[in-house]
């Protein structure tokens, strides 16, 4: 990423972020003090994570994509395990994210709740405080609740779009340049190459 703009960092305190080098973090995202993100982390455009009351952890594999915002109250953290995935424009305050986890799209997680392993939150979810979703269960609704269990080939689904996201690391590190706008597309313009994931409702009717 020789060139590229770097992400916004700032300490607080005397506390520094830390990203580790096989991490990519937008240049737009913002980071502030106590966050710490892990090996072929992904963070998106616009991303807020804010370590100036509570620590952030963003652990190994794990991706928060664009608009979303981590914080936390005074000493404690919100923490997204190994491969937790959260999705666009979701918002967690002290809550934790198990591995293998996700968070839906403008889905709200609150302080204490626990989103136990390979679980998911639904988009648009309101997860109250002190919640616990069970691993391998789906919780939806304002507020949420658990709906059921998850199968075999729903948790497949997420895994697989987590591993797209590690793979954007790679792709953003290594193609991602700042550039000028075309002013209209070539007649033969290629497509990225972005893997074979589709939604899950096409996956699982």
């Amino acid at each position: 990423m020789s060139g590229f703009p770097r992400p916004r960092v700032y300490a607080i305190d005397g506390v520094v972020p830390v990203v580790h080098p096989d991490a990519f973090v937008h240049p737009s995202a913002v980071l502030i003090g106590d966050v710490v993100i892990g090996p072929g982390c992904y963070v998106g455009p616009c991303a807020s994570l804010r370590g100036d009351f509570g620590r952030i952890v963003l652990e190994a594999g794990s991706n928060v994509q664009d608009n979303c915002t981590l914080h936390a109250f005074p000493g404690l953290d919100a923490v997204v395990e190994e491969d937790g995935h959260i999705g666009h424009g979701a918002v967690l305050h002290g809550c934790i994210v198990r591995r293998n986890a996700l968070v839906g799209m403008n889905a709200v997680v609150m302080d204490g709740a626990v989103v136990e392993e390979s679980a998911i939150v639904a988009a648009m979810a309101f997860v109250k405080a002190g919640f616990r979703v069970p691993a391998r269960h789906l919780a939806a609704g304002l507020p949420a609740r658990v709906l059921r269990p998850l199968d075999d080939a729903e948790i497949a689904w997420k895994s697989e779009g987590t591993r797209d996201y590690q793979r954007l690391v790679a792709r953003s590190a290594a193609t991602m340049v700042a550039c000028d706008p075309l002013s209209e597309p070539e007649a033969d313009r290629p497509r990225v190459d972005a893997g074979t994931s589709k939604p899950l409702y096409t996956v699982k009717p």
